[in-house]
């Protein structure tokens, strides 16, 4: 892969092909990234050129049909081109791959009809996706008025927002306990959001509150549904463990993103401790040892990551096929993955002072944004409940319950 690739190469060269092909492009999204990642961080502004740069790469569409303009690939290639993004910039990582399952939430949840057409004008006028789906809050009222459905509530976070082409909507059928999904514009009439997102990490991910006054919807957009009755398949309830991947590949991604950054300090301006007797930050043993042991911790769940999405694809590859045992033993798998990554994460992002030193707290060098991103995200749901799944399965051979969070 070149190094020196900019955004206007993409416009002359062939579309990647291939794993390694994509992975290669989101290396050179991220080297654009990087250039400034925590001046960014620092000014918190909307990043409308950021997801520019997500289009301009191809990297939107990666999971879109070829006949139509997209990538043609599959989740695992998906996992891995979020985990190379988030090595550079894990907001615009958590973006995209929230982006990625909002696009598939169709196929998910759909029928066949409802889902071609909206991978294929999603690739089309590549739509940037966000969603208005927290399961937290009480529940979007959704109001049947004949050929409409009328979406009306509030939601306290709504990835994506201001930065989106088009949001997932979710609410509860009036009178029901009915579920409807559908897809909307995001400048559509009635849905308003707020620029209130103000956390400490992830800070450019527009995860702002939402409120949804009134916004209709065509009965024939609300996925799922043929003459107002929804189609249930044990395959709808997949979109939990393939979000909880997407999680853990961003951790993960963010954890060699800061490995990578500090390893470059340490080479380029660590001074080795003054009592230690050694000329070079490098040679200190205890620095070395570190390196190690961050790195084999990292290199073990990424594989274990790897591992897991390709067990994955193959329900993603037959979901006539999903039942709800397999689901199961892939959601315990993916609570196992999920329940690493964070902790190899947070170590890595703290540890990595410890073999950098003092100076390297100074603001400018911007170290401390990969700390405040993973521990941000890693409080999404608790990782005790992940990895009681993966000990009950153990212990009593239970599978979890499909839940919006298991």
């Amino acid at each position: 892969m070149s190094t020196t690739a900019t955004p206007a190469d993409w416009q002359t060269r062939p579309a990647p092909t291939g794993t390694q092909g994509w992975i290669d492009r989101a290396a050179e999204v991220a080297a654009v990234l990087a250039t400034d990642a925590a001046a960014r961080d620092r000014a918190g502004a909307t990043p409308h050129a950021e997801v520019r740069l997500l289009k301009d790469s191809g990297l939107v569409t990666l999971l879109g049909p070829v006949q139509h303009g997209g990538g043609g690939q599959d989740w695992p290639t998906a996992y891995r081109v979020v985990r190379e993004v988030a090595k550079a910039d894990g907001s615009i990582a958590q973006l995209l791959g929230y982006h990625y399952l909002w696009n598939w939430a169709a196929r998910l949840v759909g029928t066949r009809e409802q889902w071609e057409q909206v991978e294929a004008e999603a690739a089309r006028r590549q739509w940037f996706f966000g969603g208005a789906v927290n399961p937290r809050d009480r529940d979007v009222v959704v109001r049947d008025e004949g050929d409409t459905l009328v979406f009306t509530g509030r939601k306290t976070f709504s990835t994506g927002s201001r930065v989106s082409d088009v949001t997932v909507l979710e609410g509860v059928l009036d009178g029901t306990d009915q579920h409807v999904f559908a897809i909307v514009p995001s400048d559509s009439q009635g849905l308003t959001f707020h620029d209130d997102w103000d956390n400490i990490g992830q800070r450019l991910t527009e995860s702002g509150s939402v409120t949804i006054d009134g916004v209709r919807v065509p009965w024939a957009s609300a996925a799922g549904y043929v003459d107002k009755q929804f189609q249930p398949r044990v395959y709808n309830t997949l979109n939990v463990p393939t979000i909880q991947l997407v999680f853990a590949n961003f951790y993960l991604g963010i954890a060699a993103g800061a490995l990578e950054t500090a390893a470059t300090y340490t080479r380029t301006k660590s001074r080795s401790w003054l009592h230690g007797g050694y000329e070079q930050a490098v040679d200190e043993p205890y620095v070395i040892d570190a390196y190690g042991d961050l790195t084999a911790k990292l290199w073990a769940a990424e594989a274990l990551a790897d591992r897991i999405a390709e067990e994955g694809q193959r329900l993603h590859d037959d979901p006539d096929a999903v039942t709800a045992r397999s689901r199961g033993e892939f959601e315990v798998r993916v609570a196992a993955v999920k329940a690493r990554a964070t902790d190899v994460a947070l170590e890595v992002t703290h540890r990595i002072f410890e073999v950098t030193g003092a100076r390297a707290t100074a603001a400018a060098e911007g170290l401390d944004r990969f700390w405040r991103n993973v521990r941000t995200h890693t409080l999404h749901d608790p990782v005790a409940y992940k990895r009681r799944e993966v000990g009950r399965f153990v212990l009593t051979d239970e599978i979890p319950e499909p839940t919006w969070y298991s």
